[in-house]
């Protein structure tokens, strides 16, 4: 279940029919108008703006297979703060939710929007626990929340190729390689198989070989010391 990242406008643009370029375009200037006038338009921290209704719309308009792009780029234009990101994730479909999480990352949301990944996490949506493990969750989950989504992904069946920054993250991590070992030896003792991503993992956790000295730093230590006048 790869995941596949939002494309950009201009890719978008050479893949969408003229019929749903003219839909994004009005959508995308809805999202823009609401970033300036957020502020200023009377009513509008109570009304919904006209660009959250297109967010629902976007597989409608412009095909399902480009739903997360379009939305993406909702959001960017909108320069979503928390709150919109809260709303359209805690209101919307398992693929609104899902573009929300793919986006976290692009927004500025600091570690605000930890509460989204984290409810991503607690589900058994294969599509949302590999939306949830993206870069935000590679920037912002702390080391036990990080352990507990790697162990997540091998329990549903996520592919840790969906898993941000996992070679980074799992080098010389102990916990985290007990943790791998427990999970293993409880599903072999219920007869179960281990997965293959799960050896991936464990061997990812060994400590990063100590550097090999340099030519030039074994010369240097091999000469004699000088005699001192």
């Amino acid at each position: 279940m790869p995941m596949t990242p939002p494309v950009t406008r201009e890719q978008l643009d050479a893949q969408l029919g003229g019929a749903a370029r003219a839909w994004l375009d009005e959508a995308l200037a809805e999202a823009a108008h609401t970033a300036v006038h957020a502020d200023t338009a009377p009513g509008s921290r109570y009304a919904v703006p006209p660009w959250e209704l297109r967010f629902a719309a976007a597989g409608r308009h412009c095909g399902l297979e480009h739903a997360d792009s379009v939305r993406a780029l909702l959001l960017l234009e909108a320069r979503a703060g928390l709150p919109v990101a809260t709303r359209l994730y805690e209101h919307g479909t398992a693929a609104e939710r899902r573009a929300v999480l793919l986006t976290l990352h692009r927004l500025d949301l600091g570690p605000t929007a930890l509460a989204l990944v984290e409810d991503a996490l607690r589900t058994n949506d294969t599509r949302l626990v590999a939306a949830a493990v993206g870069p935000y969750a590679a920037a912002h989950l702390d080391a036990h929340q990080w352990r507990h989504a790697i162990l997540k992904c091998l329990f549903t069946g996520v592919p840790v190729d969906a898993v941000d920054g996992l070679a980074r993250r799992a080098r010389g991590d102990a916990e985290l390689a007990r943790m791998l070992g427990d999970f293993a030896a409880e599903r072999t003792a219920a007869g179960r198989t281990v997965p293959d991503d799960l050896r991936r993992v464990l061997a990812l956790t060994a400590p990063a070989p100590f550097p090999e000295p340099s030519n030039e730093l074994e010369q240097g230590s091999a000469q004699p010391p000088t005699e001192e006048s």
